[in-house]
């Protein structure tokens, strides 16, 4: 039987020998695994992940059964599956990659020169543009940028770089005008362009009713971490995606309050070591 008394005696005796550079390390080793698994979070990734570890608990089962065969089997298979993982993920890989470089490591002072209260008017306007032309059955796609730089997506389009206003928006997304059909790219508090061309998504578990737009919101928020606002020409329900997932249906107070949530400035921004949250 487990000593209960020796168990805990070799604990302690464990923590009161560690000294503070441990206890940075253990901090930093959480804080990067916390944040490995809330980036895969609800993602294609996030399910492999279980299967490894079933994959893992397996194999260590079978080698202490001594199932050889089985054995033999599971260990050839995590091999070659840790080569397929880095080709299947590749996108997930860059987007991790493109996090990192572009993460924001401001402990002091300030960044961006946009306040909240600008912040909230340009919010005010999108939402206003947003919800009018969902009144109106009229189409629109607008990408927000965050942390990951969308200039590869933008050049693909027509560059305004002008202020945003609810009524340059709705004119954008007016059909049969020159720069209606594509996504409107927004950046450091200015429309960026218009009639951009985005990658669609290819999962295979969507609503057989969506079409293009929602499938090209969906497919950019998979490989930045933007968030996108699609307004359907055949219902004229609002929806966001982000990280991969569409959220349907969304209600003008709650798109103020997911937005004001997520676009937060520097001058705003809360301590490192705590991120956003999708509300």
């Amino acid at each position: 039987m487990l000593d209960t008394n020796s168990f805990f005696n070799g604990f302690f005796d464990i923590v009161f020998r560690m000294s503070i550079y441990d206890l940075i390390d253990i901090t930093i080793v959480a804080y990067i695994f916390y944040k490995i698994f809330m980036f895969i979070k609800n993602t294609r990734a996030e399910q492999v992940l279980k299967g490894i570890i079933i994959l893992l608990v397996a194999t260590e089962l079978s080698k202490t059964f001594k199932l050889h065969t089985l054995y033999w089997l599971l260990v050839n298979a995590l091999e070659l599956g840790f080569i397929a993982g880095i080709i299947i993920f590749q996108p997930e890989l860059r987007m991790g990659l493109e996090r990192i470089g572009q993460a924001n490591f401001k402990f002091f002072g300030k960044g961006a020169n946009t306040s909240g209260e600008e912040l909230s008017e340009m919010i005010e306007e999108i939402v206003e543009a947003l919800y009018s032309l969902s009144r109106q059955r009229i189409g629109a796609l607008v990408v927000m940028e965050r942390e990951i730089k969308l200039n590869d997506i933008i050049n693909t389009g027509t560059i305004l770089d002008s202020e945003i206003s609810r009524q340059l928006l709705i004119n954008i997304f007016i059909p049969n005008t020159p720069l209606h059909d594509g996504a409107v790219i927004i950046s450091e508090s200015k429309l960026k362009a218009a009639a951009c061309f985005l990658p669609l998504t290819e999962s295979k578990d969507l609503s057989k009713d969506l079409g293009t737009r929602h499938r090209a919101g969906i497919g950019v928020s998979e490989a930045s971490d933007c968030i996108t606002l699609i307004v359907s020409e055949e219902t004229g329900g609002v929806s966001i995606a982000k990280a991969g997932k569409l959220y349907r249906d969304v209600s003008k107070e709650r798109m103020t309050n997911i937005l004001r949530n997520n676009l937060r400035t520097n001058v705003e921004q809360k301590s490192f070591f705590k991120g956003g949250i999708f509300r």
